[in-house]
């Protein structure tokens, strides 16, 4: 895949916190953590960065232990 490019658009955050609130007034719908950074976009450039083997993790609120959880996208090509 070399050299692949890919647009995406993002909002940065500064906290994992910060950004699961900002899905919920903006029209991103998913929140991540890549390279330590808390950002949002919408699920087709989450796709576009999975396709493309980025290396991050979802964030979640996890309801029943109230806690933020990450869940790791492993960077591999599909």
């Amino acid at each position: 895949m070399e050299g692949l490019e890919i647009v995406i658009e993002f909002m940065e955050h500064d906290s994992a916190a910060e950004a699961l609130q900002y899905l919920e007034v903006s029209k991103h719908d998913r929140a991540i953590l890549m390279g330590r950074k808390h950002l949002t976009l919408t699920q087709a450039d989450a796709e576009k960065l999975e396709f493309v083997g980025a290396v991050f993790a979802y964030l979640a609120y996890d309801k029943k232990t109230g806690r933020i959880m990450t869940v790791p996208v492993d960077g591999r090509r599909p």
